[in-house]
Order: C-alpha cells, then structure tokens, then sequence
C-alpha cells in the first residue's frame, strides 16, 4: 500500500481508496480527492508538512496525517 504521504515531488498518482472514517474521511473527499481521480504532487515542506498537490486544477495543502489516509497508485 503506498500512500500520498509517500509519492515523491513531481508525481503524478491515482486515488485507489480513502482511509479513515466520519469527518476526517468527509473533508478529505469534500476538498475534491475521491477514488480514480489524479493528483500532481508539487512539492513538499521541509519538515513534510504540508504536502501541495493539484486535484481537479486547484492547488490544495494536504497535513501528512490526511495524506497517510489517502491510499494511491
């Protein structure tokens, strides 16, 4: 299982699931990242947190804990 926490600058990877549950699960795919959509990791902060994406064709700060949560491909 590789998640987006893991997918190194510049990647472009597919959503496979959403882990987690209630709320936290809620936000995440209220920000646009649901199953089988891309997402182009820009770059990431120095200490790893935030993670900045593109989903949808929007820029989007994702906190490490949420990314562990979103599984990829």
């Amino acid at each position: 299982m590789k998640t987006l926490r893991e997918a190194p600058v510049g990647a472009t990877v597919s959503v496979v699931k959403l882990h987690g549950e209630g709320a936290t699960k809620r936000r995440i795919m209220d920000m646009g990242v649901t199953k089988g959509v891309k997402i182009y990791v820009r770059k990431v902060a120095p200490l790893g947190d935030p993670v900045e994406v593109t989903v949808r064709g929007y820029e989007l700060s994702i906190r490490k804990e949420d990314a562990q949560m979103i599984e990829v491909e």
